[in-house]
């Protein structure tokens, strides 16, 4: 009985605390389909008294989201399957491979992730710049294809494999190859699925680099692009919210679709050093 209301009151606990914080997302989800009278009414309003459609039609003649979209989208796609290709395989030599220097070239790895991505954006940015790669997929791609959280999370995943199932594979003639792709990368979906959401998700929010490397409205991704609705002739709140409201779709879709392999591979080799 104890036990029943304890959990009882976490449920409602937790609930709580999840609709404050997805209170500002309904408040602008309901300003974006207000007429601009009820918008500033008082008191205000936190329903709409009718769907008002003009909004949205309004940020798409402002700017060009559903461009915008697409850009962000193909970005986030290229590096989402970059980094998991390439975490996959990295993390692969590092926990069944044995060679010179594999502790001290991991712990090299890993430092990285102190490293604040601010301090190299400039570097980079005139390593792209001098390869004519701005304005262009190349450089909001490329330079993320590989990341040092990635290649730890899958690293910690493959350390719970048994090293006897890789030399039982190994003596009954499959190589290296053959043991990654067929027994080892379709054992790892979970974890994949979580650094695929994980790295999405980042990729599709970043901000500052891609307003670095791009100026032309054709390349901008949503957070860039969608700053573009508050210097509008035709600026409104209800226009702003509708803008955001199209560009957080994307995002809040892709999470509740993967929230659960996301939790799954995060806590996966949580102990395995």
């Amino acid at each position: 009985m104890k036990k029943s209301i304890n959990k009882t009151v976490l449920y409602i606990v937790n609930t709580v605390f999840g609709l404050i914080a997805i209170s500002p997302i309904l408040y602008a989800l309901a300003i974006s389909f207000m007429p601009p009278d009820q918008i500033f009414s008082y008191p205000p309003k936190l329903i709409p008294k009718k769907l008002y459609f003009q909004n949205y039609i309004d940020a798409l003649n402002a700017a060009p989201i559903i461009k915008f979209i697409i850009n962000s989208f193909i970005v986030s796609l290229g590096v989402t399957v970059g980094q998991v290709a390439t975490s996959c395989l990295a993390a692969f030599a590092f926990s069944f491979f044995n060679f010179r220097g594999k502790k001290i070239l991991f712990i090299i790895i890993i430092a990285t992730m102190m490293i604040p991505a601010e301090s190299i954006m400039i570097s980079n940015y005139l390593t792209v710049g001098s390869f004519g790669w701005l304005d262009s997929y190349k450089a909001l791609i490329i330079p993320y294809l590989s990341a040092a959280m990635g290649i730890f999370m899958m690293r910690q995943y493959y350390l719970t494999f048994p090293r006897e199932l890789y030399e039982a594979a190994k003596i009954d003639g499959c190589n290296s190859f053959k043991f990654f792709t067929r027994i080892v990368f379709p054992m790892s979906r979970p974890i994949i699925g979580s650094l695929g959401v994980y790295t999405f998700l980042v990729t599709w929010n970043q901000y500052l680099w891609p307003l670095l490397v791009t100026s032309k409205d054709s390349s901008r991704t949503v957070q860039i692009g969608i700053s573009m609705l508050q210097f509008s002739e035709n600026q409104s709140f209800g226009l702003i919210m509708a803008g955001i409201i199209m560009v957080l779709m994307p995002s809040i879709i892709i999470f509740i679709f993967g929230q659960k392999q996301l939790i799954e591979g995060m806590t996966s080799g949580a102990v395995k050093g």
